[in-house]
């Protein structure tokens, strides 16, 4: 009888063991899909430039490599590094010379300089390691699906994710062998802009 509840307890020990994901007790800080900064407009972003009340002026263009944009009447203004309020009050006083009280617009139509600072990556031993654009709903799974799922030397369940949060990366363990091949979802998390998946290699 001794010897059959001995047997118990260590068939039980060792199923608490065997699930990896059950352990996860740090959970991902969450943090917002958007930044609540004011845009910052950058070199090949395309903006729009409406002057109220004269197509001739209004425009629609790429702030080139100088980060400046030419108009007519004020010629080069300098785009790259205001936002679309202080780059219209610039443009609003340069045009004064010329027009009677103009009244100024401008709108970033494709930030394209923002590019980078909105997508998600996967490094390590995966088949194609991946950096691709930030999508709504794109969770551990989507980005490793993406990337071929893990390669032959893979530790899966030492994975990691790092987030940028509260001013610091912070890191959290994800069980990518339970995911992959127990359907144990508790660290397939949500993906936010700038998150990194690394995914590391067994030693030798």
């Amino acid at each position: 009888m001794f010897e059959r509840i001995i047997f118990c307890v260590c068939v039980l020990l060792l199923a608490a063991c065997g699930s990896s994901s059950q352990q996860v007790s740090l959970k991902p800080v969450v943090v917002q899909e958007y930044s609540a900064e004011t845009y910052t407009i950058g070199v090949g972003d395309v903006i729009r430039v409406d002057v109220w009340g004269n197509d001739k002026l209004s425009l629609e263009v790429p702030v080139r490599p100088d980060g400046k944009i030419s108009m007519s009447l004020i010629g080069d203004v300098l785009a790259s590094g205001n936002t679309t309020e202080s780059l219209g009050e610039i443009i609003t006083n340069d045009l004064l010379e010329y027009i009677k009280n103009p009244k100024v617009t401008v709108i970033v139509t494709n930030p394209s300089s923002s590019d980078f600072q909105n997508r998600i990556r996967v490094t390590g031993a995966v088949m194609n390691a991946q950096s691709v654009p930030y999508r709504k709903g794109m969770t551990v799974l989507d980005l490793v699906l993406m990337a071929g799922g893990p390669n032959e030397f893979a530790q899966g369940n030492k994975s990691k994710l790092y987030r940028k949060a509260e001013g610091e990366v912070k890191v959290y363990p994800i069980y990518l062998d339970d995911i992959l091949k127990s359907g144990k979802l508790e660290t397939n998390y949500s993906l936010v802009p700038s998150d990194i998946v690394t995914v590391p290699e067994r030693s030798f």
